[in-house]
């Protein structure tokens, strides 16, 4: 569906961000065939995206989450969809897992799509969106269904954080180093994180983590 407009039809005005500049070049030239879809801003940053989206009004933004120094794709998403007025957030990322998905989902995502899907899919997502429907990729519409049906242990950014730390193989006090707190709030992080896994190890909390998709 490279989108022959229908007379009368308004394009979708739509802002791209992505940090990549070659990925961010490759959607700009592909959704430049779509005559139904209007780009009217690219940016590389959250920061960025949140500039424009205030500046550019555009109908939909499409949302990468990784996006290097600075802002996050879940916190632009959150300070764009916050606002009167506001576009509706397409998130197009790689990354699939629970701690993603619920984060963008909870900060006003209206679609998730991973960069997989066919062009045909992404602008019909596009449009979805435009409308305030929501468009989830099969794989990710899995991983929310399943969520309902046997929910994940909630953790908190610090205990993601600490997770993905003991993930690398890192011990307690390089831990602390690392995100600049004590060794023994740490260990305080830890004892929850193996009560909301239902382990009593490093290893196991690490290996649950992946088994449940909680680390990328």
């Amino acid at each position: 569906m490279t989108g022959d407009i229908v007379s009368g039809t308004t394009p979708v005005r739509l802002l791209v961000c992505d940090d990549h500049a070659v990925v961010r070049a490759g959607l700009l030239a592909l959704l430049g065939s779509a005559d139904d879809i209007e780009v009217v801003g690219a940016a590389g940053s959250g920061e960025e995206a949140v500039a424009l989206a205030d500046k550019l009004h555009p109908q939909v933004v499409l949302m990468d989450l990784q996006l290097g120094d600075g802002i996050d794709g879940v916190e632009a998403t959150s300070r764009i969809a916050g606002r009167p007025g506001a576009p509706y957030v397409l998130v197009l990322t790689t990354y699939d897992t629970d701690a993603d998905i619920n984060r963008a989902i909870a900060a006003g995502a209206t679609g998730y799509l991973l960069k997989a899907e066919r062009p045909e899919e992404l602008f019909a997502a596009i449009h979805a969106a435009a409308e305030g429907r929501t468009t989830l990729s099969p794989p990710v519409a899995s991983r929310v269904m399943a969520q309902l049906r046997t929910p994940a242990p909630q953790l908190t950014d610090r205990e993601q954080e600490i997770l993905a730390q003991l993930a690398q193989g890192l011990g307690n006090r390089e831990i602390a180093r690392a995100l600049f707190i004590s060794e023994a709030t740490v260990k305080t992080h830890l004892g929850r994180i193996y009560d909301k896994l239902g382990v009593d190890t490093r290893s196991g909390a690490v290996a649950a983590a992946k088994e449940r998709r909680l680390l990328r």
